[in-house]
């Protein structure tokens, strides 16, 4: 996992592990969801992805956007 920034500093995201066609989140609960491109989408993976670059704005977009789109819990 590649910690994530949180350049707002109130984020739920503690870390992410990007993939080819999916994204793991740690959220700082120690939940780890795996979001894949069936399960939410590629422009959805996609976003997640650069959001999770950019270190800002992950958390809303989840909360808003994909919110249970996940293919499994992990932990």
């Amino acid at each position: 996992m590649k910690p994530y920034s949180n350049l707002n500093g109130d984020s739920g995201v503690r870390a992410y592990l990007p993939g080819p066609d999916a994204i793991a989140i740690e959220f700082v609960d120690g939940s780890v969801y795996l979001y894949t491109v069936d399960s939410a989408g590629a422009a959805a993976i996609a976003t997640m992805r650069r959001l999770a670059e950019n270190g800002r704005g992950l958390s809303a977009y989840i909360s808003q956007q994909v919110r249970e789109a996940y293919a499994e819990k992990l932990r």
